[in-house]
């Protein structure tokens, strides 16, 4: 069933943004944080709720809970994410760099979950915005091992807000591709409407017995 009232944390640009417009497009309420002005210049253009956040800091991530108090989110996505640098190898990240990638993907997802627990509607479809660079069971490559490592820590949050929202939310890590945005590149397999377009159809699909699963875009299981 399509989400009728959405929340998506991280909507400036790319994946995020897209939500929003696709799910605008076919008549959702949306709510849609992002950072900058011009970020939330785009949110409201397209007719979103348009909420200041950043979820790297702690001061941010707990501004959330009062402008979303009273609602009740059918569908909420977490798109908040950064690569950090590009290596090849085991080149040791700096403490700046590693700060800066697992405070947006892993500490922020777990600073926004408790936000919003008690403005999810019953039976919600939760997303977690991952990658497979994070499973450990289809790594071929160490090439950006600080974000695979993020990734797979974030998958591990994952599977313990399934645990908490059980029978309340249906909680899954969604892999959107290998897609063309700015941090895919212009290489990128997936056009970034194609991307969301496929995880909005396995969102609307979801079940109870899909809670805590790694999915990817169109509904496959992939391994941790």
């Amino acid at each position: 069933m399509e989400a009728r009232n959405v929340l998506v944390v991280g909507a400036s640009r790319g994946i995020g943004l897209e939500f929003v417009r696709q799910y605008r497009e076919q008549g959702a309420r949306v709510t849609a944080t992002a950072r900058s002005d011009d970020g939330l210049a785009r949110l409201v253009a397209l007719g979103a709720v348009a909420l200041r956040l950043d979820v790297a800091t702690a001061e941010g991530a707990s501004a959330l809970a009062w402008p979303i108090d009273g609602e009740a989110f059918d569908c909420v996505i977490y798109c908040a994410g950064f690569y950090g640098p590009r290596t090849s190898g085991l080149q040791a990240p700096t403490q700046d760099d590693f700060d800066a990638v697992m405070h947006t993907n892993v500490l922020g997802a777990m600073r926004v979950l408790p936000q919003i627990a008690d403005a999810l509607a019953p039976g919600a479809r939760l997303a977690l915005i991952s990658s497979r660079m994070g499973s450990i069971g289809l790594r071929r490559s160490p090439d950006g091992w600080l974000y695979r490592a993020s990734k797979a820590a974030l998958n591990s949050v994952l599977a313990d807000a399934a645990l908490a929202f059980a029978g309340r939310a249906v909680c899954v890590a969604l892999h959107p591709g290998w897609v063309k945005t700015a941090m895919g590149g212009a290489g990128a397999e997936l056009d970034v409407g194609a991307s969301v377009a496929s995880m909005r159809r396995t969102l609307a699909a979801l079940g109870a017995a899909d809670n805590g699963r790694f999915l990817n875009h169109d509904g496959q299981a992939l391994a941790w």
